[in-house]
């Protein structure tokens, strides 16, 4: 017994040694991927409606070399607004092809999807990033501007042929009675196809939102069953059901969109004023305050909006007041030396400088929109100049 256990042994140490003489090769070394170069069939890009179907730009980029297939290479072609830096891109998945191309119809989508408005154009950021199929070794290539201009759809929702939009339910301050109270329940018109509104909001409770105030004949809601919508924004429709508030009570802004059939509610930190007061040397009643009325006290029109004509001197300056005879608190701007800001642009609550006045001296119209959209920080509105 004991000589077979020892040649079990010398026959598994004799293998073992053989085993290790056998030398492994090198694993092997494969080419590290070229980065790609981008380059676009056209630089400036403005198609009418009646070219919607038509390819308006071809990117392709150069062979990225790995040492794969070009069937299993895979490419990440990034479209995004100016200054994001690629945070936020449209992007699309290329397979095996070193090139793609786009109708008017997909670019006009990515560029309303961003909200850029009709006819105006932009300077859009673009580039590829290839890689592996798994997504290694991603290399990006050089970025390019391409300036897109988006053309005019039809609204997805049908705009209101009254041309107004009201808020009504037991969510506001009115609750379920028609016709709502107005001004304080009347959304603003922001844009051709964009409504927004500053309004008071009890948690959990239902709205509606209509075009004519004090009919139910028509009336825009949630897409699916009364309280179905998100409460912080979602698709809505004509003749849909109750859209619920959000889940905590207090003062938000509602945008609705019909060119996206979309709205946002979002909360609202900033006092709307249920007053507005413009004292300044620009006026006629200089800096004393109070101010005289109702020459220098703004017309409230809806829940964010205001606006008044008077005369102003060119060259000086303006503060508007929430409280007539109180300098506790006032709507001004960060930077009154921004070119053309007399014109109109955005304004804050307690902000350090003064609106500047128009250079020449004449009659005006100034108007002041709370549910304005904004970009500056600290921004609570916008003005305009007329």
């Amino acid at each position: 017994m004991r000589s077979i256990l020892n040649y079990i042994l010398l026959i598994t140490c004799t293998s073992l040694w053989l085993t290790s003489c056998d030398k492994v090769g090198d694993l092997p070394q494969y080419q590290k991927g070229t980065t790609p170069i981008l380059i676009t069939s056209a630089s400036t890009i403005a198609p009418q409606a009646v070219d919607s179907n038509n390819t308006v730009m071809t990117l392709s980029w150069t062979y990225p070399d790995y040492a794969t297939d070009y069937k299993n290479i895979k490419y990440i072609v990034e479209i995004d607004a100016p200054g994001n830096n690629f945070s936020k891109p449209f992007t699309r998945v290329v397979m095996g092809n070193i090139n793609t191309s786009f109708t008017a119809k997909e670019l006009n989508a990515i560029l309303l999807g961003y909200g850029f408005a009709f006819n105006v154009p932009v300077d859009m950021d673009v580039r590829v990033i290839s890689s592996y199929a798994n997504n290694n070794e991603r290399l990006v290539s050089n970025a390019i501007k391409v300036k897109m201009t988006p053309y005019k759809i039809p609204p997805k929702i049908a705009l209101p042929a009254s041309g107004k939009l009201f808020i009504v339910g037991g969510a506001t301050n009115g609750g379920w009675n028609n016709p709502v109270p107005v001004p304080t329940q009347e959304l603003s018109k922001i844009d051709e196809t964009t409504f927004g509104g500053i309004f008071q909001l009890a948690a959990n409770q239902s709205y509606l939102l209509l075009p004519v105030n004090g009919d139910w004949g028509a009336k825009y809601g949630a897409i699916g069953s009364n309280n179905s919508n998100n409460p912080i924004g979602d698709d809505f429709k004509l003749g849909g059901g109750d859209l619920i508030a959000p889940v905590a009570t207090g003062v938000y802004k509602i945008i609705v969109n019909f060119q996206t059939g979309k709205f946002t509610v979002t909360p609202y930190s900033s006092p709307v004023p249920d007053n507005l007061f413009i004292v300044g040397d620009a006026t006629a009643g200089g800096w004393t305050n109070p101010v005289p009325t109702p020459s220098q006290q703004l017309t409230r029109l809806n829940s964010s909006e205001f606006k008044i004509t008077l005369p102003l001197t060119g060259g000086k300056e303006y503060l508007l007041l929430p409280v007539n005879g109180d300098w506790g608190h006032k709507y001004s701007v960060a930077d009154n030396t921004l070119t053309n800001l007399w014109k109109g642009g955005e304004f804050g609550y307690d902000l350090s400088k003064n609106f500047p006045g128009p250079p020449t001296s004449g009659t005006y119209t100034i108007t002041v929109n709370f549910a304005a959209p904004t970009t500056v920080t600290n921004s609570v509105g916008k003005f305009t100049v007329q």
